[in-house]
């Protein structure tokens, strides 16, 4: 149990984010309830204020950043999706209270043909979308924007000479490709921030993911560039967990960004001592890499009760992973995962916490 704490480092806070309400998830062709719910980020909010952390309201931006991330084709998809498919009577239906995709343009399917935007709502719900999980409903696009905002407005804050600033997104953001939405997450809310940094004048960028899976979306971003490192620490995708096409060891970057680009995949069961090593690695390798600003991917479903991941994490060990990776550089910590809602206040105490240790 973590000591009484008072946080000194800003949480930046939209309510917005609270609007997206999934309502399930269509998993391996069934329709769940999910875990990705509004209550966490109240939970989050909570703990967070309760331990003392100041809370600064989200500042509106405008699509510039957005669009230096991701095609603007997607941010478009987002914003108008929900309202097509209640106009076109979806919501009604049994079942269809939600966008569900459920035809995917892959290349295989289209064989080299152009890339068309189908007229029909139910036929684009999956242009920009990769999974059956990926829900949109009314109030989606409001919470997606109301977390990029907090993720620019961290950014906006550690520009400007704060040493730690932790951005409460919710949906998260790891998981979006440039053009392609998955993963629970739709905009990619920590390459957001990291491209805000690099607007802003710094020269080099880490991104640090501790989430407990690995954060296709981000890596494909910064694949190719020298300007943005990512690494991450997270389940072996080879063992069966998301993202499943990517995560693995030997993906190291390409073009300019080869040799930038480091991950660590890890085997279920693994607990605080094989997790802490690999993060040292990260830590390592990050500090070689010679960045000047870092954003972390602040996932808390690594932990042992968590239910989206076999590892077994401690909020100990979160203290001192965030606390190690904290020394790097001024931080900007977003918002990934984190499921367990009985335990999910706790360790977000227990990361700020080592992470302001480390910059007090």
């Amino acid at each position: 149990m973590l000591s009484a704490v008072t946080l000194p480092m800003p949480v930046v806070w939209s309510d917005d984010c609270l609007r997206h309400e999934p309502a399930g998830e269509v998993w391996l062709g069934v329709r769940e309830p999910g875990t990705e719910v509004p209550a966490r980020a109240l939970v989050l909010r909570d703990a967070l204020t309760d331990a003392g952390a100041p809370v600064v309201p989200a500042r509106p931006h405008d699509d510039a950043v957005l669009h230096a991330v991701h095609d603007p084709g997607l941010v478009e998809h987002l914003a108008g999706i929900w309202p097509a498919w209640e106009k076109a009577g979806f919501v009604v239906q049994q079942g269809r209270d939600r966008v569900v995709p459920y035809l995917f343009p892959t290349p295989g399917m289209l064989g080299g043909l152009d890339l068309r935007t189908p007229p029909a709502v139910h036929g684009r719900a999956g242009l920009y979308c990769y999974d059956t999980m990926t829900l949109i409903g009314p109030g989606s696009w409001e919470a997606i924007r109301g977390a990029a905002d907090a993720a620019l407005t961290a950014a906006d804050l550690a520009s400007s000479g704060s040493p730690l600033v932790y951005a409460l997104c919710r949906p998260p953001g790891h998981h979006v490709t440039r053009a392609a939405y998955g993963g629970s997450c739709y905009l990619n809310n920590a390459a957001i921030a990291a491209q805000a940094m690099r607007a802003a004048g710094a020269d080099r960028v880490a991104v640090i993911d501790i989430d407990a899976h690995h954060g296709n979306g981000t890596q494909m971003i910064f694949y190719d560039r020298a300007d943005v490192w990512y690494g991450s620490v997270h389940v072996d995708p080879a063992a069966g967990w998301f993202p499943h096409y990517a995560g693995y060891a030997d993906e190291r970057g390409t073009g300019d960004g080869a040799g930038a680009n480091r991950n660590l995949p890890l085997a279920p069961g693994t607990g605080d001592q094989g997790w802490l090593a690999a993060v040292d690695l990260l830590c390592t390798e990050a500090a070689g890499y010679g960045a000047d600003a870092l954003v972390v991917s602040l996932g808390l479903d690594a932990a042992e009760a968590d239910p989206e991941s076999p590892l077994l994490v401690s909020a100990a060990a979160y203290r001192e992973a965030a606390r190690r990776i904290a020394l790097l550089a001024p931080a900007v910590l977003i918002q990934e995962g984190g499921y367990h809602l009985p335990t999910l206040g706790q360790l977000a105490v227990a990361a700020l916490t080592g992470a302001a240790e480390a910059r007090p």
